[in-house]
């Protein structure tokens, strides 16, 4: 057995370290491309935040995870609510890309097709929420006790407490994917509407690929057909097999829907996608308070808001906590995704990722005792922090101010990591805000 160490200073110590290194490399392109490759298999498509996360496989396998358990595992509220929370959350940043493929998942899972009408037209609990959305999506300094308060008090519109926590954290979650879905121009990317039919398991996330799962689901079975077997998808299959193996499932699910085009199944599809493509065109419609935005939190001092000390309340000793108690095992989740974007490779020091993550919690009003903030000045050059300020507080291209979501000095995976980094310390700051309010409400 030859042993081969990092500190070998001879040559056959340098080959093994070069073989090594190039097995992970090569390890890690093929998890990017099998985690690709499922989700293609799964939607038929590669939806463009995926495409853009695959760089980092590590990192998109826990935001998927995550994602699935939230939209469709365990939790109190039914899964056409969750749907149409996420709608109100994207509709705040006027995230096309984010309502229509929202719409379209509220209608798989059973969803009224008039409550897309617009926010009026949903239930009077629904509406209730959307003042914290407002709140969480541009000010989320202003999240009081007496919001959580106003949603828990007893009568029949009103919340249960894991009912709220679980609203919350979706909202925050769709918040701060719409800044990645703008910062990496996703938003330009069209939501094709396949037909679905009914007692298809719905497919938004890559389930297979966030569970581990390795088989492709089959195509839908006719009424007198057998389905047929699953296919393993071996991580050793050369790319373009894939890719034919695909394709001709596609071609097949076409067939199928031809022979199928007289069904009353597949007559009530047709009115579904009718519908998807009416309601899901104008985010605006479930928008109340339009003018409602960020304001700078350091220049509000007339109104007495209190910065926000992480050595008082902070994730790591009291939002996890709270969290997973009332939501189980999403603290878990969300701590193995904040964990894995903090681990990413930098191609920088880290010195320069610690100065985003705590620049993007300053601006909306945290900070840290322990942070000599004259760091953020000296590592981050003018045109990266306008760059993230835009993505974080003004996603929305129609209304972000001076700058630009154009920021160019940098390679296109740099900037996939600045994204990554923008969504998920806003996730955190968002929560810390909310799960604080929580935490008041219960000790009251």
């Amino acid at each position: 057995m030859i042993i081969c160490t990092k500190n070998m200073d001879y040559r056959l110590g340098t080959q093994c370290q070069f073989v090594q290194n190039q097995v992970m490399v090569n390890s890690e392109k093929d998890r990017a491309s099998l985690l690709c490759m499922k989700a293609l298999a799964n939607r038929g498509r590669l939806d463009s935040v995926s495409q853009q996360m695959a760089s980092h496989p590590q990192y998109l396998e826990s935001f998927l995870r995550t994602q699935h358990y939230i939209l469709y595992m365990d939790g109190p509220l039914p899964l056409h609510y969750r749907h149409y929370i996420a709608i109100m959350a994207a509709a705040r940043h006027h995230c096309r890309y984010l309502v229509s493929l929202h719409s379209a998942q509220f209608l798989r899972v059973g969803g009224d097709p008039l409550w897309l009408q617009g926010l009026e037209a949903a239930p009077l609990r629904l509406r209730h929420l959307d003042h914290i959305n407002k709140v969480l999506a541009h000010q989320p300094w202003l999240t009081a006790r007496s919001h959580i308060q106003a949603l828990l008090k007893t009568g029949e519109q009103c919340w249960s407490l894991a009912e709220l926590v679980q609203a919350v954290v979706l909202l925050a979650h769709c918040h701060s994917l719409c800044s990645f879905v703008f910062g990496s121009g996703s938003d330009s990317d069209t939501i094709p509407t396949p037909r679905v039919h009914h007692g298809t398991p719905p497919g938004y996330c890559l389930c297979d690929a966030a569970n581990g799962n390795t088989a492709l689901s089959p195509p839908p079975a006719g009424p007198t057909e057998k389905a047929p077997r699953r296919r393993s998808l071996d991580s050793s299959c050369e790319v373009a097999c894939l890719r034919e193996q695909i394709q001709k499932s596609q071609e097949e699910i076409k067939e199928r829907k031809a022979d199928r085009l007289h069904s009353q199944t597949l007559l009530h599809a047709d009115v579904e996608e009718e519908d998807e493509a009416t309601f899901s065109a104008d985010p605006s419609r479930f928008v109340t308070d339009p003018e409602f935005g960020y304001q700078e939190f350091a220049r509000r001092e007339e109104d007495h808001f209190q910065v926000f000390r992480v050595q008082d309340y902070s994730w790591e000793d009291h939002g996890f906590s709270l969290v997973n108690r009332l939501y189980s095992d999403i603290g878990h989740l969300l701590d193995e995704r904040f964990r894995n974007v903090a681990s990413l490779p930098f191609p920088h020091s880290p010195d320069l990722k610690r100065a985003i993550w705590n620049y993007i919690h300053c601006i909306y009003g945290i900070r840290y005792d322990d942070y000599d903030y004259g760091e953020v000045n000296r590592l981050l050059e003018r045109g990266l922090k306008l760059y993230i300020k835009a993505v974080a507080c003004y996603p929305d291209a129609s209304k972000t101010p001076l700058c630009p979501l154009s920021w160019a000095p940098v390679k296109a995976s740099e900037k996939v990591h600045v994204n990554l980094l923008v969504m998920e310390a806003r996730l955190q700051a968002e929560l810390l805000y909310a799960l604080r309010a929580i935490t008041q409400y219960m000790i009251a």
